[in-house]
């Protein structure tokens, strides 16, 4: 019996290119979603036994809704599939329970095998990727319950560090200097005892600052 699958993609032509690509790999594509909302409706009344969603997308972010779906349906494997390489999406990814993530330009066989190992209910997280965030997850600052002095534009900064923007980027969001960024990113490594934007994203997730 073949599993269901739900597509989450706000581009038509990857939706499309999925299906193709899924054609007698023992899935069952029950639905299709192009936004965050419509993902979250359609796990709801499709009860899809896995998800494959995108993170960047029009009228929502694949991660906020990650994490909703797994506060309403916490054993549903759900595997994130992205073109962005960026250690700070997988960092949340791993906080907020996700499967496994797989990049756009993964081969076929590497998809199907995350997609296959998370229905399994096993995670899909290659050892690389593991490697990645095993620091991030093991910083002592992670699993206590210290308060940490941050400013309000450091706060601010932090956040847009862990929603994986870069630093020319928060720049331009916050309408200050490449420099002055790169100064606020550096006090806040320091401030939270991590040493790079990976565990700081981590850190920012579990004190709910994203």
């Amino acid at each position: 019996m073949n599993k269901k699958l739900l597509i989450v993609d706000d581009h038509e032509i990857i939706r499309v290119g999925l299906r193709k690509m899924l054609e007698g790999s023992g899935f069952e594509i029950v639905s299709e979603a192009s936004t965050a909302a419509e993902a979250i409706e359609a796990v709801d009344r499709e009860l899809p036994d896995v998800v494959l969603m995108d993170i960047r997308m029009e009228g929502g972010d694949g991660l906020n809704a990650l994490g909703r779906m797994k506060l309403d349906h916490p054993d549903l494997p759900i595997v994130l599939f992205s073109a962005y390489d960026n250690p700070t999406y997988i960092a949340r990814a791993v906080a907020l329970g996700a499967s496994g993530y797989v990049l756009k330009s993964a081969p076929r066989e590497r998809l199907l095998e995350a997609i296959n190992t998370a229905v399994a209910g096993e995670s899909a997280w290659t050892r690389v990727e593991r490697r990645r965030v095993t620091g991030a997850l093991a910083t002592p600052r992670l699993s206590q319950d210290i308060e940490v002095p941050l400013t309000q534009r450091e706060s601010e900064v932090l956040r847009q560090m862990a929603l994986g923007l870069t630093n020319k980027e928060i720049a331009k969001m916050l309408g200050i200097s490449y420099e002055t960024v790169k100064e606020h990113v550096q006090h806040i490594l320091r401030k939270i005892g991590v040493s790079d934007r990976t565990q700081a994203a981590v850190w920012a997730v579990r004190k709910n600052l994203v």
